[in-house]
């Protein structure tokens, strides 16, 4: 199996060979194909900027929205939408600007000199490519941080949503910067040991290196990560609580515990979701959505969640993602081999000669760019069909469990659907290629008018059975 999966990457390497031979200008294809991603998603916002203006919301959520709310809502959506239109030309400029002025050769340099000046030569590769990896990573948050600063304190601060302190900002940047080079270093160190260590048959190994990665951080996420940026308190005895342990028991979800999490702290978005190894799953809600919800609709949102794991729509997923990192891994090893790829972008001809992977791999993710973008559209609209049927999951759960007082489960997922958008102040109208290329959930009129479709479809059958 191994020597067919080999032969079949040696063959493709074949098809690829013009990567090292002929003479393609990799900088300009770069800067070309990255603008263009960027003016298309300019032109998604040109699109949907106009319905901003509207002034009533779709009729099937007058009742529920009003003139107030609706007002707010446009105007959130309104300035996100501008943000979102500068920021994105302003960071593409930059990136095109270093691409222009050679500034990843210029890194690489500056690596060279950081580890000479600790008496480490060019033979170490993987200490420079630490190094490397510092340069851009300093180099990168120089620019974000004023964007972020403004999102948090200016964009939803006038919208009455951000909760969170300047020193608060500060100390979460900064657990941000440690836990990116202590998570980030050793993983990038065996990242590149693999490559190495296992030549030019790397692509299962990395792989599997991957997916355990993955998996590890599934583990450790929740019980070392995500307490130094939040507090996960044992969900309070109650009527949430009991809805919610019945709910798993009915189900049969291995459920293990049952957190608030204090999303307040920095935000009055709401949300809910679960994590976990198959056999030991934690589900978490936001303090926002139990304070703004009632039991049976938060009841309803979780049943929502466990219609994912139901259809195994995470581990469906992951598979996808392993195809996705296949696909990548399988091209990278043309250009990792091709010294005129780094000299297109301004690389000497000593350190073209040897390309160093992370460099090379690096640059091949601009080559990427313009295919990354239709494969995000593809996984959105992989995320939207799990989204529906999540939705229809808790809609049907009454038949599913023989349970009377589930019957009006979808009426309650729909009710919780619209109080989320309305405290959320989320857009409700939307282009639909806009949607298309940006959101991972339908929006919240077809929801809606999916779960009545739903509805509509079981009445039938039960009447057609009666």
């Amino acid at each position: 199996m191994m020597d067919l999966l080999h032969s079949g990457l040696a063959a493709l390497q074949q098809k690829l060979s013009f990567v090292a031979t002929d003479p393609i200008d990799w900088k300009s294809f770069v800067q070309v194909s990255s603008w263009t991603v960027t003016v298309f998603e300019s032109y998604l916002l040109i699109r949907q900027y106009p319905l901003y203006s509207k002034t009533s919301p779709p009729k099937v959520l007058e009742k529920h929205f009003d003139e107030e709310v609706f007002r707010k809502s446009q105007n959130y959506g309104r300035d996100k939408a501008r943000f979102s239109l500068v920021t994105g030309l302003l960071k593409q400029a930059l990136d095109s600007a270093l691409i222009y002025g050679g500034f990843y050769a210029w890194a690489w340099d500056i690596a060279r000199q950081i580890i000479g000046y600790f008496g480490y030569g060019s033979e170490y590769e993987i200490t420079q490519s630490l190094a490397f990896s510092a340069v851009l990573f300093i180099a990168s948050s120089i620019p974000s941080i004023p964007i972020s600063i403004y999102a948090t304190f200016v964009l939803e601060e006038k919208h009455g949503f951000n909760k969170t302190t300047p020193s608060l900002f500060v100390t979460d940047l900064l657990k941000s910067w440690v836990l990116a080079f202590v998570i980030g270093g050793p993983f990038l160190s065996a990242f590149l040991y693999v490559f190495k260590w296992a030549g030019d048959r790397f692509v299962p190994w990395l792989m599997a290196f991957l997916l355990f990665f993955q998996i590890t951080m599934v583990i450790i996420y929740p019980t070392l990560i995500q307490p130094l940026f939040n507090k996960l308190s044992p969900l309070p005895d109650g009527e949430l609580r009991t809805r919610t342990e019945a709910l798993a028991t009915k189900l049969k979800f291995p459920l293990k515990h049952l957190y608030e999490i204090d999303g307040s702290k920095r935000s009055s978005h709401s949300n809910a979701y679960f994590f976990g190894l198959p056999w030991s799953k934690h589900i978490v809600i936001f303090d926002t959505l139990i304070k703004e919800s009632k039991p049976a609709e938060v009841e309803a949102v979780l049943a929502h969640e466990l219609g994912h794991w139901y259809h195994m729509h995470p581990t469906k997923l992951l598979c996808i993602s392993q195809v996705h990192i296949f696909t990548i891994l399988a091209l990278f090893p043309a250009f990792l081999h091709a010294p005129q790829f780094l000299r297109a972008f301004d690389f000497s001809n000593k350190v073209a000669a040897r390309p160093p992977t992370i460099v090379a791999f690096l640059l091949f993710q601009m080559i990427l760019t313009p295919l990354e973008a239709f494969v995000g559209t593809g996984l959105n609209f992989i995320s939207r069909r799990f989204e529906w049927e999540a939705d229809r999951f808790a809609c049907e759960l009454q038949d599913r469990l023989k349970d009377p007082e589930m019957t009006d489960m979808g009426d309650r997922l729909g009710r919780a659907l619209i109080s989320l958008h309305v405290k959320n102040l989320s857009t409700v109208w939307v282009d639909w290629l806009y949607s298309a290329y940006h959101h991972s959930h339908p929006t919240l009129t077809e929801r809606l008018k999916a779960m009545e479709g739903f509805r509509a479809k079981r009445d039938g059958h039960i009447k057609k059975e009666l």
